[in-house]
């Protein structure tokens, strides 16, 4: 599945869809040098596949190549977060 991105000035997603239907996504707000995850969302019929910790993933990366720090306000990417300590590099302390 593709991840897709999208960004405005001070909000993005990322995003999964399927037949041209929304399946995943995870939105954040962004200021300054920080982006706060606020929502991570899968479909109930694609839960645990690990798409939302795919879509974690591609969020970290990203902070990365862009020298940012993340904020995981949203819980499961707080305790993603947590479980994943390679992420700590990115992690608002």
């Amino acid at each position: 599945m593709e991840i897709k991105h999208k960004e405005s000035d001070s909000r993005g997603m990322f995003y999964i869809e399927k037949e041209n239907s929304l399946v995943a996504e995870l939105t954040y707000h962004k200021k300054g040098d920080v982006i706060t995850i606020d929502h991570t969302e899968v479909k109930r019929e694609m839960e645990n596949q690990g798409i939302g910790s795919s879509l974690l993933k591609e969020s970290v990366e990203f902070a990365r190549k862009h020298n940012l720090k993340i904020d995981p306000l949203c819980p499961f990417a707080e305790v993603k977060f947590d479980e994943n300590p390679e992420y700590s590099d990115v992690r608002v302390s």
